[in-house]
């Protein structure tokens, strides 16, 4: 074990560390978190358009274009905020100017929709469509701004301009460079940046959707968790647009009257599988909530009240889970089995699947069923996930704390 930990401290742990505060992936985990709250209004318009309620949705059926609104508002133009919202992280952690960061990434992006015929936007690669090119675009653009600044190859005004109009003429030649290179690429080349990058994550796409790409996932997420790491946010980049991207065309599906084509839509991993935080560590808690040693019962009390809230790292840290054999198999055991029974029941349309984005911190059963659009199936499911984590979590814990008493007892004889 000493051994395992200090190769796991000497070598991998620095290494999944930088990779996790990344400047550019943290600039792209931070976007993607700033459109939540799109997709949680639209979430819930979507509920209000296409209700559980027989009677309440024969009564909404009439005004279905007017709820729809604020659904093409926000999923419908997912990519320009996240553009815009990626475009401005960066700026920051790159000491630019983070609003014209944000303007030059989004001017850029808006320009690669646009329609040759009619000079008109294309509305799909506005929305989750057009992620991946978002994402591309904002990174480009900042890091143009900061090559072009840090050479001092821009147009700098007498000081005693006001700054807003100074900060606009600095950004004037990385922006023309940049509408004059991407207009070549997609205007006079003819390359569909949108068409390309659909194509070359295509595979990832696709895995991300099937059990034994959503379980792999599940995997690295506990490992890096159990070695000390954020695991979700160290992926959250990568994968974070994928999940999005599932979510509106499940929303779109909802809308047609379709059935849902992703199991695996946001919302998925953190209602179903992160039951009481990653992990599903609440039954952990509940099991050493009366604890005969008094460390385990102690930090499990304290615990308990914040993992209603999906929020473990009290009991995480405390215990510790982290770099502890005992209590890292069942941890990642728990995470992999919740992961396959509640892709399985969603793949047999047991549970319906995910097209509400709700808050992470939503307590476990009632974010099984708000997720799922109000499905009570998935609150039971929610009911028997807590009951399968802590039978799995039993026999680890009590082992545990039979080390610890036995180890007390020792001591006390000494």
């Amino acid at each position: 074990m000493n051994r395992a930990a200090t190769f796991l401290n000497r070598y991998l742990v620095p290494a999944l560390t930088a990779l996790s505060e990344n400047t550019y992936l943290s600039a792209i985990r931070a976007g993607m978190v700033a459109v939540v709250p799109l997709t949680i209004i639209g979430g819930l318009f979507t509920v209000a358009s296409y209700p559980p309620v027989p009677s309440w949705a024969k009564a909404v059926e009439s005004h279905l274009p007017l709820l729809q609104i604020p659904v093409t508002a926000t999923f419908g133009l997912l990519a320009v905020f996240a553009c815009f919202a990626i475009g401005y992280d960066l700026g920051q952690r790159l000491k630019q100017e983070a609003i014209i960061s944000a303007s030059m990434a989004t001017l850029v992006f808006l320009m690669l929709q646009l329609e040759v015929k009619g000079q008109t936007l294309a509305m799909n690669g506005l929305g989750s469509a057009g992620l991946f090119t978002a994402i591309l675009i904002a990174v480009a653009a900042v890091s143009t701004q900061k090559f072009f600044t840090d050479r001092n190859l821009v147009i700098r005004l007498p000081a005693s301009v006001p700054p807003i109009v100074y900060e606009s003429f600095l950004s004037l030649v990385p922006m023309c460079v940049l509408v004059l290179a991407f207009w070549i690429l997609r205007f006079v080349l003819g390359i569909d940046i949108n068409q390309l990058l659909q194509t070359a994550f295509a595979p990832l796409v696709f895995a991300l959707n099937s059990l034994p790409g959503i379980l792999v996932y599940a995997f690295l997420v506990t490992l890096l968790w159990s070695v000390g790491i954020n695991g979700d946010n160290t992926l959250d980049a990568i994968v974070a647009p994928i999940f999005l991207q599932y979510l509106a065309a499940n929303v779109e599906a909802t809308a047609h009257g379709q059935p849902l084509p992703y199991v695996t839509a946001l919302g998925f991993f953190t209602s179903f599988v992160n039951v009481g935080g990653t992990g599903a560590t609440i039954a952990l808690a509940l099991i050493m909530v009366n604890s005969r040693e008094p460390g385990f019962r102690k930090v499990s009390r304290i615990s308990l009240p914040t993992q209603v809230f999906q929020i473990n790292e009290p009991i995480f840290f405390g215990f510790p889970i982290v770099l502890n054999p005992i209590f890292m198999v069942p941890y990642i055991l728990n995470a992999l089995i919740l992961t396959a029974g509640s892709y399985l029941l969603m793949h047999w349309n047991l549970i319906h699947r995910p097209f509400v984005n709700v808050p992470w911190t939503t307590p476990p059963i009632i974010g099984h069923y708000l997720v799922s659009g109000g499905d009570w199936r998935a609150a039971l499911w929610g009911v028997v996930s807590l009951g399968i984590a802590m039978l799995i979590y039993y026999p680890f814990a009590k082992a545990a704390e039979r080390q610890r008493l036995n180890a007390a007892a020792r001591q006390a004889l000494q």
